[in-house]
């Protein structure tokens, strides 16, 4: 019999599981205390439960939980993992180590639909989107775990357009039955799949990091398909609703291409776009992938940029480039192992 996974099932589904086991409803929180507080790996290691519980639990669950199959380190102390989902495709995580800060990036999609020009993920295409259990796998089964400060929704793949199980590990980071993490150290970030946006920011607390990458409709359009569906302007009026200016925060990502986005006027419109929305724009250099077109500008551009937006209100920072000798654009060592 093919057994389900116990990991990614919220507190209510593990209530759940006992009903139907015919276990008493608490046993349902100390299978999430093993789960997501003590870390097991396997449930023969939830030693506060019968021999007998553990045995029944074992005929029809699995944990899940997979260890990465390829580790690549940078130069730089940046890693990056790949892991193989229960689908049989590939999705990347990168660790990203700071002084006292260590951040892991998180896939949420094998591939992704969306279409950016620019990314090599989206060369891939849509191959699934990931259950909860293999969202939080690449956190579970991290070897830096314990030292993780940070998670960003920044990997393989639309957050938004994989709700339901990015919710749903949300909930299980930030819960006090599960990693009861603040949701100050977890920041997704969109393309700007607005029918979903409201629900994301009405359901969670946590940050929230828009692509933007060009502040015309007509450009934008040209280098992120999305814009068609849901124009980055609709994305800004929806972010005026709401109050960033405690605890949550926005920014914008904008990878800087040279002689594509990055001239007086985008400051200009970008300044106008913005107008009223508490936020921080973070500059990107472009990581070059095979076959692009696109090249980051200058060091010495890149400030001018960078300092024109601050001197006009919007705080503005250059996000260091790390793990170049890794591939470190998202969807390239994906690629490289891709199963056909």
């Amino acid at each position: 019999m093919e057994r389900t996974f116990l990991y990614g099932k919220s507190l209510a589904e593990l209530q759940e599981v006992c009903s139907e086991l015919h276990l008493p409803r608490f046993v349902a929180k100390q299978i999430a205390d093993w789960l997501y507080r003590k870390n097991v790996h396997s449930i023969e290691e939830m030693t506060n439960l019968s021999k007998a519980t553990r045995s029944l639990l074992a005929e029809k669950f699995d944990l899940g939980l997979r260890a990465p199959e390829r580790a690549d380190e940078s130069a730089d102390g940046t890693k990056k993992y790949l892991y193989r989902t229960a689908e049989n495709e590939f999705v990347e995580s990168a660790y990203i180590p700071d002084r006292e800060r260590a951040t892991l990036c998180v896939s949420s999609q094998a591939g992704c639909r969306m279409g950016c020009r620019f990314c090599a993920t989206a060369r891939l295409g849509l191959k699934h989107s990931l259950s909860t259990c293999d969202i939080l796998n690449q956190i579970a089964s991290l070897p830096e775990r314990d030292r993780l400060t940070n998670v960003v929704f920044m990997g393989m793949g639309e957050p938004l357009d994989n709700m339901e199980n990015v919710l749903r590990a949300l909930e299980i980071m930030t819960s006090e039955w599960g990693f009861g993490w603040s949701p100050t150290r977890i920041t997704l970030s969109t393309a700007g799949v607005a029918r979903e946006l409201r629900r994301f920011l009405d359901s969670t607390q946590v940050h929230l990091a828009v692509s933007l990458h060009n502040p015309f409709h007509e450009e934008r359009e040209q280098i992120m398909p999305i814009e068609r569906a849901y124009p980055i302007r609709q994305v800004a009026d929806i972010l005026r609703e709401y109050d960033f200016t405690h605890q949550r925060r926005v920014s914008f990502e904008y990878i800087v291409m040279s002689g594509l986005n990055d001239s007086p006027r985008h400051i200009k419109e970008l300044c106008r776009l913005l107008d009223g929305i508490k936020c921080r724009i973070n500059l990107i250099r472009f990581h070059k992938i095979p076959d692009s077109p696109y090249f980051s500008p200058s060091d010495e551009k890149m400030i001018a940029f960078r300092d024109a937006l601050t001197q006009r209100g919007i705080m503005t920072t250059i996000r260091a480039s790390r793990g170049e000798d890794i591939k470190a654009a998202c969807g390239l060592l994906s690629a490289e192992n891709r199963v056909d």
